[in-house]
């Protein structure tokens, strides 16, 4: 971690760095001392900059995809499709590690600076929390890759990621406990939203953190914690303040797209593989094809196969949007036993997304389920809604980590029950740069 840290201080002074598409209104400025506002929005727009798209990746190791093996890239993702994390071969791409620990670089710079240089007031607060949620954000991603999912019984001894709160160049990243870095990624949390200041940024600018941004991290969080009445608390809060959702029977813009009427927060390229990877069979035969508005917003035939229209472009780049706060409040009750608020929740989404006909027989097919059936549709209608939107590999880890198999030129791979890859290993890089991670 020590080799990282250096290695992004001399970036960070030396460069600047990359901008973005002109329409996200991004133009990072690389500064020697930051000093003003202005240095210090570059800071934060340089950290929502090197946040990283890594969750492409995760979705090969789930099963909504089938890879390409006629793709010029397909050795580079071989090994990630099946779950060959041991000994990869060495064209594999890694997943994501040191560009957390850059984004944390840049917001603990702005945490510990902005106000001293730039003073107190409304600006910089709204920069200082967004630098507050960023480094719980990049907090919670590592954890959710690198440790096992939480459990309140062992999470207090389980071995969790390294806290990088302060630029210290002589601090030992040591893994902290499961339990230790959320209490770490709550404590930030509150942090930032006693400090954000702004509901909505303007269109072009709504990668940044907001007040309903942090309430939806919140809710993730909560949700992640299986604490199902803070979960359910949060997203609610969100909402009242903008429950709107995209209706697909009058709308054919996507629910993730950055100008959705339903749109939070829009950070990360949640899917970039549509060269790579093919939708796999079980995802497509999940939807209803002929009732379900999603299916051809979602998926376009290529020869004789299916491909995503829900990434390789930055205006579809999602971090979080209503439709998965609607999911939160209808797992959340369901959690709680108010089998009733689960139902109507629910359906609130599915009634946006459902030729009306349709959906009639669906809310009575819903209204009829058991709690433990009920349970089993709000999976499935987050696997359906938030398809390629990063959030499978997550689901897959908190309910059950099924047996999932893969074939990859005609061997069969399959990832057990309950298999310890459901926890990703730290990359070589990582472990080179810093042994405590072994």
């Amino acid at each position: 971690m020590n080799k990282i840290i250096t290695i992004i201080a001399a970036f960070a002074l030396v460069t600047g760095a990359t901008s973005c598409k002109k329409y996200l209104d991004i133009e990072p400025v690389g500064r020697v001392i930051p000093k003003t506002e202005d240095d210090f929005r570059a800071l934060m727009t340089s950290a929502y900059v090197s946040f990283p798209a890594h969750k492409s990746l995760l979705s090969l190791r789930t099963d909504e995809l089938v890879l390409d093996e006629y793709s010029t890239e397909y050795p580079n993702y071989r090994d990630i499709y099946n779950w060959k994390d041991a000994n990869p071969d060495p064209v594999t791409m890694e997943f994501a590690y040191e560009g957390f620990y850059k984004t944390i670089f840049y917001v603990n710079q702005v945490i510990a600076e902005v106000e001293n240089e730039a003073g107190k007031n409304t600006v910089t607060a709204q920069l200082k929390g967004e630098a507050y949620l960023m480094r719980a954000y990049a907090h919670f991603e590592l954890l959710n890759l690198y440790a096992k999912p939480y459990n309140a019984a062992t999470a207090s001894t389980e071995r969790g990621v390294p806290l990088a709160l302060k630029i210290d160049l002589e601090q030992n990243y040591a893994p902290a406990t499961v339990e230790a870095v959320y209490t770490q990624i709550l404590a930030d949390i509150a942090a930032g939203r006693q400090l954000l200041n702004t509901d909505n940024f303007e269109t072009g600018k709504n990668y940044r953190f907001t007040t309903r941004a942090a309430l939806a991290l919140l809710a993730r969080v909560r949700e992640f914690r299986g604490e199902w009445t803070l979960a359910q608390e949060a997203a609610t809060a969100a909402l009242a303040m903008n429950n709107a959702l995209e209706d697909l029977n009058t709308s054919t813009r996507l629910p993730s797209h950055y100008q959705s009427a339903e749109n939070i927060m829009s950070m990360e390229k949640a899917y970039d593989l549509r060269n790579v990877a093919y939708i796999s069979n079980h995802l497509l035969t999940i939807y209803n094809q002929q009732n379900d508005l999603r299916y051809p917003l979602y998926f376009r035939k290529s020869g004789g196969d299916y491909v995503s229209l829900k990434g390789n472009s930055d205006a579809l780049k999602i971090s979080f949007r209503n439709g998965e706060l609607y999911l939160i409040q209808a797992e959340a009750a369901l959690q709680t036993d108010n089998l009733t608020a689960a139902r109507e929740h629910l359906l609130a989404l599915k009634v946006k997304r459902l030729r009306p006909a349709y959906y009639q027989t669906e809310a009575t097919r819903v209204n009829g389920l058991n709690k433990q059936a009920l349970l089993e549709e709000i999976i499935a209608e987050r696997e359906r809604e938030l398809a390629q939107e990063g959030h499978r590999w997550y689901d897959l880890r908190r309910y059950g980590q099924p047996t999932i198999q893969h074939e990859v030129n005609g061997d069969t791979f399959k990832l057990e029950q309950n298999d310890f890859r459901y926890t990703l290993r730290f990359p070589k890089s990582a472990i080179a740069n810093n042994p405590n991670l072994l």
